[in-house]
């Protein structure tokens, strides 16, 4: 399938992780992607990979805390490609340790904020001009996270950060509807990356399990389909909507692992 012949689509952090893995699901529906991040030698080895499977793309710096590589990012993509169809905000400082509140300091907050929700806004701002230049407009895709949905014990910046970021999708998506731009967020939960795969500790991983109401951890791709959907016209009548891909753990009740546990439905 081809949904995606003809577009031009940025991934931001698609050096590593989840952002491969929705790079090489919109080259392989035909996509010109641009690969960005901070380490060129990873993102010409995804570059590579995508172009051994039969797709185009093409590797450019970027650090989402710096605006001047956002705005050549931008700028040199137009340049290249005569048009910009999606942008993919992925890049993000992911810092599940970063404390409660009391353990933060102000700047560990900042610089969370400034990758997770500043980077992901300037990125936006930069890129609508060019997103308007089209007949049928375009896409802005934001990565959130499970994080946002309710407290927790730690990740008290990065929580807050990315919901910040579901506020920036439906602002985006009132402000600039009218001018066919969409806006949608996907909300990844655990996801089991070879990177990230030996750090998250297998304790952890069996938390996850037991409270995902499907078989399996999740995995790069699982985002990548879904983002595949929000870049392609098969969305156009979707935007503002914020999408939880996490294996179905938000969609029950804090208690349900340990009543299934004692084998009981209620109290």
């Amino acid at each position: 399938m081809k949904r995606l012949e003809n577009k031009v689509v940025i991934v931001t952090g698609s050096t590593s992780g989840i952002g491969i893995g929705i790079a090489r699901l919109c080259a392989l529906e035909g996509a010109d992607v641009v690969v960005c991040g901070r380490r060129e030698e990873k993102g010409l080895q995804v570059v590579n990979k995508i172009k051994e499977e039969g797709g185009k793309a093409v590797f450019h710096f970027f650090d989402i805390t710096k605006e001047e590589t956002i705005e050549s990012l931008i700028k040199d993509t137009y340049e290249q490609f005569g048009h910009i169809d999606v942008l993919v905000n992925n890049a993000a400082n992911v810092a599940l340790k970063d404390g409660r509140v009391d353990e933060l300091t102000v700047e560990m907050w900042d610089a969370i904020f400034s990758s997770d929700m500043r980077g992901t806004f300037y990125a936006t701002k930069v890129a609508l001009p060019y997103l308007m230049k089209n007949e049928k407009g375009g896409s802005i895709i934001n990565i959130g996270s499970m994080a946002s949905t309710a407290g927790d014990l730690s990740s008290t910046a990065y929580a807050c950060a990315k919901a910040g970021v579901d506020m920036l999708t439906k602002m985006v998506a009132l402000q600039y509807g009218k001018k066919n731009i969409r806006c949608n967020c996907i909300r990844p939960g655990l996801i089991v990356t070879p990177e990230n795969d030996a750090h998250v500790p297998q304790f952890l991983k069996d938390i996850f399990l037991d409270n995902i109401e499907v078989n399996r951890y999740g995995c790069p791709e699982d985002i990548g389909h879904l983002a595949v959907f929000f870049a392609s016209d098969e969305s156009e009548y979707v935007t503002g909507q914020i999408i939880n891909v996490d294996g179905g753990m938000n969609s029950h009740v804090p208690t349900v692992a340990q009543m299934k546990a004692l084998n009981k439905r209620t109290w």
